[in-house]
C-alpha cells in the first residue's frame, strides 16, 4: 500500500532511473563536444539513451496522471507552491523536448538515429542544413537549461530535507525515513 505522503514505487523507480540517465546524458553530451577521439562511441551511447529517456518521460507522465503526487506541505508559501509546479512543468517539458529536438536535428542532417541493432527511427523533418544548425544550437541551449533546472531541483530537495525537514525529500527518496516507516 502506498502512503498518501509518499510517491508510489513506480514513480520513485522512474524518477531515480531517469535522474541517472539524464545526468549521464549531460556528461556524455559535454564529452562529445570536447573529445574527438571518443566522439563515435559517445554518440553511439547518446542517441539510444535519448530515445530511452523520451520513452521513460512519457511513461512517467502517464504514471503521474494516473497516480498524482502527494500534496506539498500545507505551510509552504504560495509562491513556493507555484515555483514547484512551474519547475516540474519545465522539467517534464525538457525531458520531452531534449530528445525530440535531438531526433529532429539528426533528421534534418539525415543522420540515422540507431536505437539498437537494426532498429532505426524514421526522420521526422526534411533534410535542411540550416535547420540542423538551428536545432543543434537549440539542443545545446536546452541542455544548459536542463542542467540549471536540475541544480535548482537538487538544491530545493536538499532544502526540504535538511532545513525544512517537511517530508518532501523523503516522499521521493528511494529509502524509507523513520517517520514514513512508522506510518505504514
Amino acid at each position: 500500500m502506498t502512503h498518501p505522503n509518499r510517491f508510489g514505487r513506480p514513480a520513485r523507480l522512474l524518477h531515480w532511473s531517469m535522474a541517472l540517465l539524464i545526468l549521464a546524458m549531460l556528461f556524455i553530451g559535454v564529452a562529445m563536444v570536447t573529445s574527438l577521439a571518443d566522439y563515435g562511441t559517445l554518440v553511439a551511447l547518446h542517441r539510444p539513451l535519448g530515445v530511452l529517456i523520451l520513452l521513460l518521460a512519457v511513461l512517467r507522465l502517464a504514471n503521474r496522471w494516473h497516480r498524482p503526487p502527494p500534496p506539498l506541505p500545507a505551510d509552504l508559501p504560495l509562491w513556493q507552491r507555484r515555483a514547484a509546479h512551474a519547475s516540474h512543468v519545465a522539467l517534464y517539458g525538457l525531458m520531452l523536448a531534449m530528445p525530440l529536438v535531438g531526433w529532429a536535428m539528426l533528421s534534418a542532417a539525415r543522420i540515422p538515429v540507431v536505437v539498437v541493432g537494426p532498429l532505426v527511427l524514421p526522420p521526422i523533418l526534411p533534410q535542411s542544413p540550416m535547420l540542423y544548425a538551428r536545432l543543434r544550437e537549440l539542443h545545446t541551449v536546452l541542455a544548459y537549461g536542463l542542467f540549471g533546472l536540475i541544480l535548482a531541483h537538487l538544491g530545493t530537495a536538499l532544502m526540504h530535507g535538511l532545513i525544512r525537514q517537511d517530508g518532501v525529500l523523503s516522499s521521493m527518496a528511494p529509502w524509507r525515513s523513520r517517520r514514513s516507516a512508522e506510518d505504514f
